[in-house]
This record gives structure tokens, sequence and C-alpha cells, in this order.
């Protein structure tokens, strides 16, 4: 039985209730609704026009309904009058086919078909600038290796402090935050879950820390590379599946190699196969793939992945076994929708166990030595439109995620992708101007 949302607003002192979604690109949307309301908001939804957010609808089709999800109450820590929750939409009387949190659901039903249930935590780094967005928000964060700056990490304690002590309110389980391997660049980790809470939990992370930051006078983002110089902002996935019974971890196998089963294998194979396609869900925007394939920081690394292959505990690859019984995407930035990154873990994912793919051996190379590598492995994507051509032309993923999803998507993207094409920048004209 769904949690009564009326009554638990009259039990918490809830006032009113952000019933929220985000579109394609991940912008988060909502409508504010009085406690009064919210039985019936509950029991209808919140209509939206489609068309004014990232969604692909014209100004011709009838109200958007967002059906907000009572598992997903939040009372917002620093206003607890104010309850969020996340929502399903709704169109025509049916959910609607290419929405985000609809495309993880439907992944998440073909995972409970097969008996597996999704366990992951996302590391969602973020940059702290100053209020215009200029700069890093701390004139003394210099050192050219600042990872883990006890210093510059201590001077943004009451923003970091508040961020964690939000979690920890919440039962998110928090249990470290670090200064990252950029000047002003931030990583706060919580417990992993079920891949719904967490994408839920990922889409309130975000909203919390800007935010916060906000109130403190500074700016945050998840932008993927901010600055060409620095570290951009990667959003690893941990990810394990899971005996949907009996609640074990199968990816677990003490006798396998490295801890890891048969079955993580075949998972890890299906990853691997279509990460060229999944790029275009992991690295979303132009500007991610200023992070991915970039040429070293001035911390020596960019710690981001530059082909598509997987190692031991070895953070240059793209997947990484950092212990037994799971597996870290590091392919995945901050710009990534929260849902589409689980959805898209999932559809490769199961696609590997169900054809059986082998991930092939892993290297145990330094893949930032270009030497190193063999010729075989293949590279990234080096750009939006390459990965979005072999998004929809992956009949795999077309068919886990349908052709609404597919088509829609890559129509949003591209129109975005061509608008970037028609900037003219300094460097083209610093190139070509004589020729």
């Amino acid at each position: 039985m769904s949690l009564d949302l009326a009554k638990r607003a009259a039990e918490s002192g809830v006032r009113y209730f952000l019933i929220s979604f985000v579109d394609l690109f991940g912008v988060l949307r909502a409508k504010l609704v009085p406690a009064v309301a919210i039985e019936q908001m509950q029991r209808d939804g919140a209509a939206f026009a489609g068309f004014a957010t990232h969604l692909d609808l014209s100004p011709a089709d009838p109200d958007m309904f967002a059906m907000p999800d009572p598992a997903s109450l939040i009372q917002i820590p620093w206003k607890p009058e104010v309850g969020w929750l996340a929502a399903d939409l709704h169109i025509h009387g049916a959910p609607l086919e290419h929405a985000p949190r609809h495309i993880l659901k439907r992944q998440l039903a073909a995972a409970e078909t097969a008996g597996y249930r999704l366990k992951s935590g996302v590391e969602a780094e973020f940059f702290v600038l100053r209020a215009d967005g200029e700069a890093v928000g701390d004139d003394d964060d210099r050192q050219p290796k600042p990872c883990y700056d006890q210093r510059a990490l201590l001077r943004h304690y009451e923003l970091i402090r508040a961020i964690s002590d939000a979690m920890l309110g919440l039962g998110w389980g928090p249990y470290q935050s670090d200064h990252e391997d950029a000047n002003g660049q931030f990583e706060m980790n919580w417990t992993y879950d079920d891949a719904l809470v967490t994408a839920d939990r990922h889409v309130f992370f975000k909203f919390m820390v800007k935010e916060l930051a906000r109130q403190h006078g500074l700016r945050a983002t998840f932008m993927p590379k901010p600055f060409l110089h620095l570290t951009g902002n990667g959003c690893h996935a941990h990810v394990s599946l899971w005996d949907l019974e009996a609640n074990t971890n199968l990816f677990h196998d003490p006798e396998g190699e490295l801890g890891l089963s048969t079955l993580a294998y075949h998972f890890l194979g299906g990853i691997l196969t279509h990460a060229t396609a999944l790029t275009a869900l992991f690295t979303p925007t132009v500007n991610s793939f200023k992070r991915i394939n970039a040429a070293p920081t001035i911390s020596g690394a960019t710690w981001s992945p530059n082909a598509i292959s997987y190692g031991a505990n070895n953070r240059t690859h793209m997947v990484r076994i950092p212990e037994p019984g799971r597996f870290e995407l590091r392919l995945m930035d901050g710009a990534a929708n929260p849902y589409l990154l689980q959805a898209g873990i999932l559809a490769g994912g199961l696609d590997g166990i169900a054809h059986q793919r082998d991930p092939g051996k892993r290297l145990d190379i330094d893949m930032y030595e270009v030497d190193a590598v063999p010729a075989e492995i293949p590279r990234l994507p080096l750009n939006l439109l390459d990965a979005l051509r072999a998004f929809e032309a992956s009949k795999t993923l077309r068919a886990a995620f349908g052709s609404a999803f597919v088509n829609s998507y890559v129509k949003l993207r591209m129109a975005q992708w061509a608008d970037y094409m028609r900037h003219l920048t300094d460097w083209e004209r610093e190139h070509t101007l004589d020729v």
C-alpha cells in the first residue's frame, strides 16, 4: 500500500510538495503544490506542458501528468516544510515512453523478470566556483596536485558539512568526502542501494549541492569539463547484480578471477560490447568529449578513460575491478541523466548475460601510456555526433529502450549538436583565417 502523502504532510509538518521530474537532458523540473492539494495530485498527477521542457513533444500535445512516487519522498533538510517527490510522466493516460524514469523502470522490470536486481552507487564529482561561475571558489586552491588537500577541504568545511549533514539526516549513509584531483573539485560518497533509489537520490543530490552552494555565496557545477587544464567531473558508477529473491550478490564468487562470477563477466562483456553506443547516454553533451580522450591536465592525468577496456584495480581503464563482487564504471560524467545512466548499465549488462558475451582478457597496463596500448583495443567516440550515430544504429539498445525513446533522444541531442556547430570558435579563426 502506497504512502498517503496528505497524512504524511499532517504528521511531519510538510506544507508544500515539489512534484519533480527530469527531462531528456537531465534538467530538473517541478511544480510547487500546497499540502492541502496533494491528495488530488497523488491521484491525478500535476499537469505540465511537455514541449516547454527537453522532451520530444509539441505545443499541440495535451497536458503531460507527473504522477508523484510516494516512496521517493524527501523532506528537504534545509527547508523541512517542503517535501520533494520524484514523479513518473504520463500522457494520453499511459506512461510517456521516452521519459527517463520510465526508461529505467522498464529496464528494472526486464531485470526482475530474469530474477535480478541492480544495486549501484555513484560518485558525483562537482566543482565549487565563485558565484559568477568564472573561476574556482577558493583563491588559495592553486596546487598542481590538489587531490585530498586537507586545507582546501576545510576551507569549504561549512558547505561540505551542510551537504553531509543533510545526507545523514535523510538516512543515505554518507561515509566520506574529499577534495578531488582538480582545483575547486569535490566528491561526496553515500551508500549504494537499489538502482531506482540511487537514481532518485542522485537527482536530489545534484539539486541539493547546487542549492546549498548558492546559500554559501558560491556556485556548484557538475559540468563535465568546465576548465580545459583541470580534471573533469566524472560520475563513476559502482554496480553489482543481486538475486531478486535471496538478496545475494550474484557478481561475487570467491573462486572466480578477482572474486567475480561468470555472470559478472558476461554482464561486463555486454557493457564493453555496447560501450560506443552507450557513450551517448553516459557522456551526453558536446562538452563531455573534452573530458574523455583528453590531454593530461596540470595534475598529470585526466583520470578519465580513452578506450574501451577493463583492468583490475587500475584507474586508467574504462572499467575497474576495485574488489570482489563489483565493477566501477568510469566512463560516465557529471552531465549524465541519473535515470539513463542506470538504464544504460542494465541494458548493456542484461544483453551481455543473455548472449554470454566475453569481455576478453583484462589489461594490466597503464592505458595512458600510448605505446603500451594494443592496436586492437577500440577507442571511445571522439565527439557527440559519433556517439549518437552509434546509439541510433544499435539494434540491441533500440530493442531494450524502445524506438520511441531512441528516436526522441537522438532527435533532441542532434539538434543540440547542430546548434553547437553553428558557433564559430577562436581556434577556427586562428588556424584557418589565412588558409
